[in-house]
């Protein structure tokens, strides 16, 4: 099945599959063309801030940002593609990454609402730091879990290999995406963090 399934349709998957509902994954839709309708809100937010950085004279950190973000998008699937080939699970692959791309919306809304709950335990009288951790440790959590979930049902792979699918992925991510920062950092280059 490659049709283009509605927006309704997608929310639905959406909700369903965080709730851990694999019956979400029928409704996310399968192909070429859902995979690339997924993926076209992830790159054009991006864009729209490398515009608005180069907007206020910083052409350079616009599109520095722009391509790291493009890096941390693209390397997901691409990863994700080679192990599903070696596994023999490639016929499952446009339904895992389609479902993956459109599920990383609900982890910003998810720490928006973890903010909110913070802030009313601060005000409550509980300290801030560890709330924080906490809270952000869940998060990491769900995030992996999520990963690992869609990996499991999409690509139906073991639970060991779901597992190392999650870690493979999200390790060479970071590496691809921190690397070439860190490398210019140790060559003596200006730090990329904002001084603090």
């Amino acid at each position: 099945m490659n049709a283009k399934p509605g927006r309704a349709n997608i929310l639905r998957g959406i909700v369903l599959i965080c709730r851990g509902k694999a019956t979400g994954l029928a409704e996310i839709g399968n192909g070429p063309d859902p995979f690339l309708s997924s993926l076209a809100p992830m790159i054009a937010f991006p864009l729209v801030g490398c515009v608005l950085m180069g907007m206020q004279g910083r052409v350079l950190d616009g599109i520095t940002d722009f391509l790291a973000s493009l890096v941390a998008i693209l390397a997901p699937p691409v990863l994700s593609f080679s192990l599903a080939r070696r596994w023999g699970k490639e016929a499952g692959w446009f339904r895992f990454a389609t479902a993956f791309n459109w599920c990383q919306w609900i982890l910003p809304v998810l720490g928006a609402v973890l903010v909110v709950l913070a802030g009313i335990m601060v005000q409550a009288g509980l300290p801030l730091r560890p709330i924080v951790i906490v809270l952000c440790c869940l998060l990491l959590a769900y995030a992996f879990w999520l990963h690992w979930f869609l990996a499991r049902h999409a690509l139906a792979l073991t639970i060991g290999r779901a597992i190392l699918l999650v870690l493979i992925i999200n390790l060479l991510t970071i590496a691809l995406v921190a690397g070439p920062q860190l490398i210019a950092m140790a060559a003596g280059g200006a730090s990329p963090l904002p001084p603090g």
